[in-house]
C-alpha cells in the first residue's frame, strides 16, 4: 500500500462514516448530494443497491469502505490509488490511471467504477475536502433516515441500538475497514445466510459475516 503525500490536516481518526442498511429508505438524496461535490462532474460516488430485488424494495447505500489494506491499491499497476496517513483511500489520480479496471475486479465490495469516457477510476474519497476540515461528507448531511451517519463510535453507541463493525469476512479473508457498518445487536456478528438479514454489495455472493 502506497501512502499519499501530505494532503492537509487529514480526517480526525475518531470520526468516521457509519452505514446503517436497516434505515435506508431508497430516497437517493445521498446520490444527488454526492454528484454535486466538486470534481465529480455530476457523477455520484455512492451507489444504492437492492438487498433482494425479487422479494423486497429494501435498499442500502454502498460507499468505499476505505480498507486498512485496500485490494484496489494493491493491484493498481501504476500506483494511481493512494492512501493518506489517516486511512482514507483516495480516487485514482487522473495523471496515473489508465482505466484498466483491475481495481474494480479486486474490490470485494464492488465499489470502484470505471468512467470509460475518461478511462478513469472514480470512487468515494470520504469527501476529503470536507472531512479533512472537520465537516461531514455530503451524503451524511442529507440522509433523512440516518442510514449514513458521520461521527464517533461513542455517538453511535449512545444513539443507536445497532452495533458498529469494522471487520468483514469474505470466506477465509478478514478485511478491516475505516468505514463501519451498523448491524443488529446480539450475537458475535451478522451471518449471511438464506432468509436472514444481510448486507448488500456487488460482492455479496462472497460476504459471509460482519464481525463485531
Amino acid at each position: 500500500m502506497r501512502l499519499a503525500a501530505d494532503l492537509g490536516g487529514g480526517v480526525p481518526a475518531e470520526r468516521t462514516l457509519f452505514l446503517d442498511p436497516q434505515r435506508c429508505i431508497g430516497c437517493r438524496a445521498c446520490m444527488e448530494a454526492c454528484s454535486e461535490c466538486p470534481g465529480h462532474g455530476g457523477i455520484p460516488m455512492i451507489h444504492l443497491d437492492f438487498v433482494d430485488r425479487s422479494r423486497t424494495v429494501q435498499t442500502a447505500p454502498t460507499v468505499c469502505m476505505h480498507c486498512e489494506d485496500p485490494a484496489c491499491a494493491a493491484v493498481c499497476p501504476t500506483e494511481a490509488i493512494l492512501t493518506s496517513g489517516d486511512g482514507v483511500v483516495h480516487s485514482a489520480m487522473s495523471e496515473r490511471c489508465i482505466g484498466c479496471g483491475h481495481c474494480a475486479l479486486a474490490c470485494p465490495f464492488g465499489v470502484p467504477k470505471i468512467d470509460e469516457s475518461f478511462a478513469l477510476m472514480m470512487k468515494c474519497d470520504l469527501c476529503y475536502d470536507r472531512s479533512a476540515a472537520g465537516l461531514a461528507p455530503m451524503c451524511a448531511t442529507v440522509c433523512p433516515s440516518g442510514a449514513l451517519f458521520y461521527g464517533t463510535r461513542a455517538d453511535v453507541e449512545d444513539l443507536r441500538q445497532s452495533r458498529p463493525a469494522a471487520r468483514v469476512r469474505f470466506g477465509e479473508v478478514e478485511i478491516r475497514t475505516r468505514i463501519e457498518i451498523l448491524v443488529p445487536a446480539g450475537g458475535g456478528g451478522m451471518a449471511v445466510r438464506e432468509g436472514e438479514p444481510h448486507l448488500p454489495s456487488a460482492a455479496e455472493r462472497a460476504l459471509e459475516e460482519v464481525l463485531l
